[in-house]
């Protein structure tokens, strides 16, 4: 039951009411945040849950006001309020894929436990008052700022969670301040920083946390469900449907000026491997040569799995020097490693084709590296054979380096 209180004309709610409300909420919130984000759990969303837990817990910790047990509630309960908000902050930064630890937020509740449990704590439930409305408007004021930086593909909804944590941060700022300047007995302080005006502050941060919270984790599903839709299971790669689609924009867009390189390799007598040693073994070859493009090539050049034991690459603004440099370095990096059960991996053969004087077409560039690649099987395999990126019908080859 809810107790009510006139006062000067307006309704109090019962601080013990209060705090029903808030905890039964901050529990359904808790209780829907792991329902609906049970399949996949980014590191931030372990942050942020954890920092419902803890509102949660410090929240039942202040239900004990005014009994008995004031002494042994109320200083952990701020200090667990006060680890809830530096939790939102500990997610905030593993969202921006910063380090954090817990050793980053236990100063901050051990101060505060400290400072209420050594400020007439068995008798005053504002005891370390001032410590605690301060470092919770410091933990989630960091909070704000870790989720304004955030990066603007984390969608809007984390833009709005810094609104919230900034506002709610102000507000306990000037919980504090009110606090010193008339203590919690003020007119002004019981109005507009008491516990009901406090509980509707907290829920609009909570629920702004918890739909954020959810939100970001619907899209890093998204985001993992496309990823392995648009990649090879085995290598890792891109595979070719995502591949021509993304080299197909890389060539239509600005960066297109600069020119390109495209790359199509083959590993040599692949199906023998696979015929006298097992797929696995073959599997190894293909993911060893994966490994080795991506350690070649730079963050912004494509790799994908053109089919088979074909691989392809587009390297964006690169020359077809710099192309076949890649491509011999690749081969390089393979030779040099060692497959487990001790065999040696294929050699590869390569052709290399780069965009020329008129728009770049992929079709075409494919076409002529696929012929390079024919003639580089044709002379003996195990070699890199580039087309000249001129205006041509029948390409010229040369061997590269």
């Amino acid at each position: 039951m809810i107790a009510v209180s006139m006062q000067e004309g307006a309704v109090v709610l019962d601080p013990f009411s209060v705090r029903m409300v808030l905890g039964a909420v901050i529990l359904t919130l808790i209780v829907l945040s792991c329902v609906s984000s049970r399949r996949l759990r980014p590191p931030f969303t372990v942050w942020w849950r954890a920092s419902l837990c803890l509102f949660f817990a410090g929240n039942c910790a202040f239900l004990l006001n005014g009994t008995s047990l004031l002494a042994w509630a109320s200083p952990p309960g701020k200090a667990l309020v006060v680890a809830g908000a530096f939790s939102v902050w500990a997610g905030a930064r593993k969202l921006r894929d910063r380090k954090v630890s817990a050793w980053h937020l236990a100063p901050a509740p051990l101060i505060t436990y400290v400072a209420s449990l050594t400020d007439t704590a068995e008798s005053s439930i504002w005891s370390g008052g001032l410590v605690y409305l301060g470092l919770t408007a410091a933990g989630l004021g960091m909070s704000g700022a870790e989720l304004w930086f955030a990066k603007s593909t984390h969608s809007r909804a984390t833009k709005f969670l810094a609104l919230t944590a900034a506002l709610t941060s102000l507000y306990y700022l000037g919980r504090a301040i009110t606090f010193v300047l008339e203590g919690p007995d003020g007119n002004s302080y019981r109005t507009y920083f008491g516990y009901a005006p406090a509980a509707v502050v907290h829920l609009i941060l909570l629920v702004s946390l918890s739909f954020t919270m959810n939100a970001l984790s619907n899209n890093h599903l998204i985001t993992k469900l496309r990823e392995r839709a648009e990649r090879d299971h085995l290598t890792g790669l891109l595979n070719r449907g995502a591949f021509l689609g993304l080299a197909a924009k890389e060539l239509a867009g600005p960066a297109s000026q600069r020119g390109g390189a495209l790359i199509l390799a083959d590993l040599d007598y692949f199906k023998a491997v696979n015929d006298e040693h097992g797929h696995a073994a073959g599997d190894a070859a293909l993911c060893a040569f994966a490994e080795a493009c991506t350690a070649s090539v730079r963050s912004t050049d494509l790799v994908g799995r053109y089919g088979g034991e074909e691989f392809i690459l587009f390297l964006p603004g690169a020359t077809q020097q710099r192309a076949e440099a890649i491509a011999s370095e690749i081969s390089h990096r393979l030779s040099a490693m060692e497959d487990p059960d001790g065999l040696p991996f294929p050699t590869v053969s390569y052709g290399v084709t780069s965009t020329g004087i008129e728009a770049p077409d992929l079709d075409f560039m494919i076409k002529v590296a696929d012929a390079a690649l024919y003639s580089a099987k044709a002379q003996g395999r195990n070699r890199v054979v580039g087309a000249d990126p001129v205006e041509i019908s029948l390409p010229e080859f040369h061997q590269g380096p």
